[in-house]
């Protein structure tokens, strides 16, 4: 034992940098498994918590006031209900910040979709005027218990508390918040009625099923809104499940390439040290001690790097800006949080121990007798492009170079391998950081051709509206429009649909297939749309929009960051055929180039005057993912520590195999110069190489990846961007620069050896 410990000691001493390397790539990929593990844990676990908590129905059904819903609670397949509520829909102003919302009249917490207050109290009979907000209302609106709601024409709401709910969350200009308030307050505050009710199913996988059943016994007509336990649980997930899934791909990533690169590390030293081996066997090491050096030695490096990212997650973690801070801190209160912290750090030492214990096996069969070296140069014999080309007078340095990169077929290509992996890693990581500024500098070309959206308020009329944003300096265009909810065929879930824009004017909508909608009838649809009715650009679709169908051709495929993609849009005046009563209760503002959208909103709204125009900004998807600019530079670097330990590698195992031709190459009157130029160029090649295949196959591999989330999530593909040429260029430049720069060192070193030492090493 205490010869195994001197030689690992020895070997570490030797071999400082790259040990440090290997510990730090470790640190990196647990602490990136570490971080996917616990915001995959945020994204699901919170809702799913509310949800079980709440005893959440699984299906909530908009009806007219009219419709009889309590016969729902006899379909098969129904446990139990909520409701039937009377709703109102308004608007309420709390600090200058106004929200549309729907009032729920309900005096008793009940049992399905229960409330769970976080603050303040619920309901009080004897004051009529107190609500209670849902949170994601409440943050929006900046209020809290003891704080007045603002109603159009006067009125006032007292906040008595606050609660979660399992239901959809507010989202400005799209869907409503919640509000809970006393059945006798509702016909004093609002002419929208009516009501709503809660599902709770037996079996939630039938929930399609039941909505079918529930719409067909109610009629189409009846009914307004559909939501499912789907679709809010997947807006509760939001962001956060992207940034697991990218933090989970590139740990694993970074966890195969990091196994390989000590497999070629450990493969490598073994090469250049079969001699010390061969000595070690000699004096008495078993083949099994020999292979538990190479084994011990490296899975201390990482075991040291596992337990260090395992214990600077735990404690720093929670220290981080915005969601993963909260989602490291929300983690370690749950019950799987102690398990999940042992398990990915012991996984990732055991893969790291599997790779190494298969190079490590090569050192246990090296005979205990040094087997003499073959007479052979190491790089081969010149092949006859290489002799041609010294023929035509092409530096010795370059052409000796170039062959002693690619002459050993099998061993060069699992370089190149091993180096490129890192290397394409890093391409996707670059296109998903672009995908993301484009979203920023390019929203028009994403989806987002509008900034914002007004909606008229009390007393201003269409024509008053328009003339209000023409009037306007930095509003480029105004398109007016109408957004509503609608049926889809089967009556098992609603969409949006949307007029926006006239045949005269149309909207620019971003089309990533097919053509845009000119004629009557046509329409573009997101991916969400189309993979919920199983349809394709150039089918027809028909929806049910209050009782009345509407049948549309879609004849292109818009990219749709809103409403997961569910949304299927057409012209105004094509929603008019159907109903020439139609009146625009939107407009979809374009801004001209370099205006705010914030300013614009505020110069809009006080134009307007109080209470007259809603005018909110559109949201921009990207804004969620802003910590993953974060995580991307910070995989960035771990793929480079990766990437940088295979080059030494390889530099190494040059250098080493160098020494074998050093008196060749000497004896034909090559200086120590061009003698390191060899060296150089051979690295250089290599990294050329590795270069060259990462981009060949990382680029294709970004879009694939990016578009395919991008169509999970209903977007659509079509939304991936990869970097610039001049960034490529660089990034490709800066590869194979590094990699020069990196073998110089080591290559003056051999080539300025005294010819005693190469004797002594090629003997």
């Amino acid at each position: 034992m205490r010869a195994m410990l001197r030689w690992a000691h020895s070997d570490l001493r030797t071999h400082r940098g790259e040990a440090l390397f290997l510990v730090l790539a470790t640190v990196g990929i647990v602490t990136s498994l570490l971080l996917a593990t616990t915001l995959f844990g945020y994204a699901t676990n919170p809702w799913q918590r509310l949800f079980t908590q709440s005893r959440g129905a699984h299906v909530w059904i908009h009806t007219a006031p009219s419709a009889e819903v309590s016969e729902l609670a006899r379909l098969a397949g129904v446990e139990s209900t909520a409701g039937p509520y009377r709703t109102a829909d308004t608007t309420v102003t709390s600090r200058g910040t106004r929200a549309s919302v729907e009032l729920r009249g309900t005096s008793d917490r009940p049992e399905v979709g229960r409330p769970l207050l976080t603050s303040g109290r619920w309901l009080d009979p004897g004051r009529p005027e107190g609500v209670v907000l849902e949170s994601s209302l409440a943050r929006t609106l900046l209020a809290g218990p003891g704080d007045v709601l603002s109603l159009p024409g006067g009125g006032k709401l007292t906040v008595l508390g606050v609660a979660d709910s399992a239901e959809p969350r507010y989202r400005k200009g799209e869907r409503p918040g919640l509000v809970w308030v006393q059945p006798a307050t509702l016909p004093r505050t609002a002419a929208e009625q009516g009501q709503v009710i809660g599902l709770r199913l037996t079996d939630p996988d039938d929930t399609d099923y039941a909505v079918q059943r529930a719409v067909t016994l109610l009629g189409a007509g009846a009914v307004s809104e559909v939501s499912a336990w789907q679709q809010a649980r997947a807006e509760a997930e939001g962001d956060n499940r992207l940034l697991g899934l990218v933090l989970g791909l590139f740990g694993l990533g970074a966890l195969v390439a990091a196994g390989l690169a000590v497999h070629g590390a450990i493969g490598t030293r073994i090469r250049g040290h079969l001699r010390d081996i061969s000595i070690l066997k000699a004096i008495g090491f078993t083949p099994g001690q020999v292979v538990r050096i190479f084994l011990l030695q490296h899975l201390a490096y990482a075991l040291l790097g596992a337990v260090a990212a395992a214990t600077l997650t735990q404690a720093l973690g929670p220290l981080l800006p915005g969601r993963l801070g909260d989602a490291v801190d929300l983690w370690q209160g749950m019950p799987g949080h102690t398990a999940a912290l042992v398990a990915v750090p012991v996984g990732v030492v055991l893969f790291i121990g599997a790779t190494t214990g298969l190079a490590a096996w090569r050192a246990g069969r090296v005979p205990p007798v040094p087997v003499s070296r073959a007479a052979v140069p190491a790089g081969g014999r010149l092949s006859g492009v290489a002799r041609r080309a010294l023929g035509v007078g092409l530096p010795p340095a370059l052409v000796l170079g170039w062959h002693r990169a690619f002459t050993r077929r099998a061993r060069s290509l699992a370089t190149i391998a091993r180096l490129a992996l890192p290397l394409t890693l890093i391409v996707v990581a670059m296109s998903a950081w672009t995908t993301i500024d484009r979203f920023h500098s390019e929203p028009e070309r994403m989806g987002l051709a509008s900034a914002l959206t007004v909606r008229a308020g009390d007393g201003l009329g269409d024509a008053e509206a328009r003339a209000l944003l023409a009037r306007a300096p930095e509003v480029a265009a105004a398109h007016p429009g109408v957004e509503v909810a609608a049926l889809v065929s089967g009556q098992t879930a609603t969409i949006a649909l949307r007029g926006i824009g006239t045949e005269a004017e149309p909207y620019p909508f971003t089309l990533a297939e097919g053509r845009p909608a000119h004629g009557p009838d046509e329409a573009v649809a997101g991916q969400g749309l189309l993979d919920l009715l199983d349809v394709a650009v150039g089918d027809w679709v028909r929806l049910t929009v209050a009782g009345r169908p509407q049948i549309l051709h879609i004849v292109g495929r818009s990219i749709e960051p809103e409403n997961a993609g569910r949304t299927i849009s057409t012209s105004l005046d094509t929603l008019r055929e159907n109903d020439p009563g139609l009146r625009p209760t939107l407009y979809q503002v374009r801004l001209r180039d370099g205006a705010d959208p914030r300013r614009v909103a505020a110069e809009l709204t006080a134009a307007a005057g109080p209470g007259r125009l809603d005018v909110h900004t559109v949201t921009n998807p990207a804004d969620g993912l802003s910590p993953l600019r974060g995580v991307v530079v910070g995989l960035l670097g771990v793929l480079a520590l990766i990437g940088l330990v295979e080059l030494l590698t390889a530099i190494g195992g040059t250098v080493r195999e160098s020494e074998r031709d050093l008196l060749a190459l000497k004896a034909i009157g090559l200086s120590p110069r061009q003698i390191t130029g060899i060296t150089v160029t051979a690295t250089g090649c290599t990294a050329l190489a590795a270069t060259a295949v990462a981009l060949a196959l990382g680029l294709p591999l970004a879009h694939w990846l990016i578009d395919a989330q991008g169509s999970s999530s209903g977007i659509g593909a079509g939304i991936a961007r990869g970097p610039s040429p001049v960034v490529l260029s660089l990034f490709a430049a800066a590869a194979v620069l590094g990699a020069l720069a990196l073998a110089v060192l080591p290559a003056l070193r051999a080539a300025r050896r005294r010819l005693a030492d190469t004797l002594g090493a090629v003997a």
